[in-house]
């Protein structure tokens, strides 16, 4: 099973962003990268996230932001 995360900006839509393009191997790998990332994500542009494990989402949409 592959695990990605959908990175959304403050609408939804998708944000690319070249280095998320790795499929995690577990969720705890996944997990682990996003609390590593996520301050340089939101410098990015992304505003929130969702975890898909394959296309199945597993939760989401969770703000990458305090409020």
């Amino acid at each position: 099973m592959a695990w990605r995360w959908r990175l959304e900006d403050n609408a939804g839509a998708a944000v690319e962003i070249p280095e998320e393009t790795a499929n995690f191997p577990s969720r705890a790998d996944a997990e682990s990268w996003l609390g590593e990332c996520w301050r340089d994500l939101m410098e990015a542009g992304v505003d929130a996230v969702r975890l898909l494990e394959e296309e199945r989402e597993v939760y989401g949409p969770m703000s990458l932001h305090d409020s």
